[in-house]
């Protein structure tokens, strides 16, 4: 989200993260006011191999709830940026890029670091590719962390996310698979979401 009247629109879906990408390369760099939204709504920072300082001085600037972060960081940085705002009550989102095969090892040393995983599709771009990976892999995730299902998700692929979602509840690790994460195919352009598409992707997914 970048435009303030696009965001206000947005909010009033009621979304449980509102995402603001603060990477310079990316077409959705958010470099202006962003209106007040409802405390519900956690905004949440995308950075990518960003510096301690330029995070924090983005989390007081926009009042972040969450920090998303899609590049290289270390388990060690992560580490310290916990400590930076453990007061804030801030939740660190890590990223990881899968395509048809993970090692589920790499996360071992962001466990009881980070609040949650994300995984999203390994591609060209950090993030809006607009492709999935295979989300099989996800049914042999280990960790109690959970996790963000992210890359490529349309109204095209509500139904297979809500198999997924069953598939994990019926597996008892309902709570694993925490959120959905949407971005591109919901956009009529890079940075403007489109509010129809998003309401009926959360009506599908609601469908019992």
């Amino acid at each position: 989200m970048k435009q303030p009247e696009n965001v206000r629109e947005i909010v009033m879906l009621q979304p449980d993260y509102m995402g603001l990408i603060f990477y310079e390369k990316s077409p959705r760099f958010v470099a202006a006011h962003i209106p007040e939204v409802a405390s519900e709504v956690k905004k949440t920072g995308v950075f990518v191999d960003a510096s301690l300082d330029f995070i924090l001085q983005k989390i007081k600037l926009y009042q972040l709830k969450a920090v998303q972060l899609h590049g290289k960081e270390t388990a060690e940085f992560c580490r310290q940026l916990r400590q930076k705002i453990q007061d804030e009550k801030v939740e660190i989102i890590k990223v990881f890029s899968v395509k048809e095969e993970f090692n589920f090892n790499r996360l071992e040393e962001y466990e009881g670091i980070v609040d949650f995983f994300l995984f999203d599709t390994k591609g060209k771009n950090k993030g809006g590719n607009g492709i999935t990976f295979n989300w099989e892999v996800l049914k042999d995730y280990p960790s109690s962390t959970p996790f963000f299902l992210s890359g490529g998700i349309g109204l095209e692929e509500a139904e297979a996310v809500k198999e997924l979602m069953i598939w994990f509840q019926k597996n008892g690790k309902e709570n694993l698979l925490y959120a959905v994460d949407v971005n591109s195919k919901f956009e009529d352009e890079p940075g403007l979401k489109n509010a129809e598409k998003l309401r009926q992707f959360q009506e599908r997914i609601r469908r019992s």
